[in-house]
């Protein structure tokens, strides 16, 4: 009974850790990976490429998307003042549109015959 009550007061510290790792960012060090990274490690720890494909030397290219764009925008009235007279507001209406589009990033990682990582890149589209 003891330790259920302590274990109910430790969730909410629990989860509260959880979340923190969850959310922290690591950003990884390609080029020390460079000559070591092999393209199985890189199925495992990225998931299936997006787009893939064998070079003539036997060596794959392969594009991972890292992060999604937005495509689109915004659309509304605006409604300010435009001039006060005696007692009574006047105000103007405007239309405006806030074009809120971003492209979506990618990192492309190049392995050699060996399956041993040659090169990577982090590109926009």
């Amino acid at each position: 009974m003891k330790t259920r009550r302590c274990f109910l007061r430790l969730l909410p510290v629990l989860a509260f850790a959880a979340l923190l790792s969850a959310c922290s960012t690591t950003k990884i060090d390609w080029n020390s990976r460079v000559g070591t990274y092999a393209y199985d490690q890189a199925l495992v720890d990225l998931g299936p490429p997006d787009k893939s494909a064998q070079l003539s030397d036997g060596g794959t290219v392969a594009e991972w998307l890292t992060r999604r764009g937005r495509s689109g925008g915004t659309v509304g009235m605006y409604y300010g003042p435009a001039y006060y007279h005696h007692y009574h507001g006047y105000y103007s209406v405007a239309p405006y549109y806030y074009d809120a589009t971003s492209p979506d990033y990618f990192l492309r990682l190049t392995f050699g015959p060996d399956g041993k990582l040659q090169a990577w890149k982090k590109f926009s589209r």
